[in-house]
C-alpha cells in the first residue's frame, strides 16, 4: 500500500447537496428553504420559539438554584486512611494533613480541600487536619482516640458569626 493508494472508505465521505443552481436541479431558486422569511435567511436561529405559543422554560415553575462556585472536595475514606497507616505510608503519630494524605497517594490531588468520610473503620489514635469531615467520621476517629481540626468555615457558619460580633 503506498500513499497514493490511500482512500476514505465508502460512504465515508457524503458530497453536498448543490442548491440555488437553477430550477431544473430541483433545489434552485429558494433551495428547499421554502419562501422568504427569518427562517430562510443564513445564520438565523429562532431557539426556544414556539410559534407564539408561551415557550416550556416559562410554563414551567423556576425551583431552587445551583451555586455558581460550589467547593469540590478531594474525598478520602477512613478505611483507606487505615490501609495507608497500616502499609506505613502514613505516621499515625504525626498530624496527617492534606499535604500527608497527598504525598501518601490517599488521593491525588487535594482540590479545595479534602473531606474525610466514615466509610471503613479506623483504629489507629489520629490527628487529621483536613478541610471538611463528615459527622460519622470525626465520632469514628474521636471514639478511637483520635482528634479532627477542620480548616473549611461554610458561608452560613461565617455569617451567623459576623451577625453575633456585630451584636456585641
Amino acid at each position: 500500500m503506498r500513499l497514493n493508494e490511500l482512500s476514505p472508505r465508502p460512504g465515508a465521505k457524503k458530497v453536498g447537496k448543490r442548491v440555488g443552481r437553477g430550477i431544473g436541479s430541483g433545489k434552485g431558486k429558494t433551495a428547499g428553504r421554502g419562501h422568504k422569511g427569518q427562517k430562510s435567511r443564513a445564520g438565523s436561529a429562532i431557539g426556544a420559539f414556539e410559534g407564539g405559543q408561551m415557550p416550556i422554560y416559562r410554563r414551567l415553575p423556576k425551583r431552587g438554584f445551583r451555586l455558581h462556585a460550589p467547593k469540590r472536595f478531594a474525598e478520602v475514606s477512613l478505611g483507606r486512611i487505615q490501609a495507608l497507616i497500616d502499609a506505613g505510608r502514613l505516621d499515625a503519630g504525626q498530624v496527617i494533613d492534606e499535604a500527608a494524605l497527598v504525598a501518601a497517594g490517599a488521593v491525588r490531588r487535594a482540590r479545595q480541600g479534602i473531606r474525610v468520610l466514615a466509610n471503613g473503620e479506623i483504629k489507629a489514635k489520629v490527628q487529621l487536619k483536613v478541610a471538611h469531615a463528615s459527622a460519622a467520621a470525626k465520632a469514628a476517629i474521636e471514639k478511637a482516640g483520635g482528634s479532627v481540626e477542620e480548616t473549611w468555615v461554610p458561608n452560613r457558619v461565617r455569617k451567623q458569626a459576623g451577625k453575633e460580633k456585630a451584636e456585641s
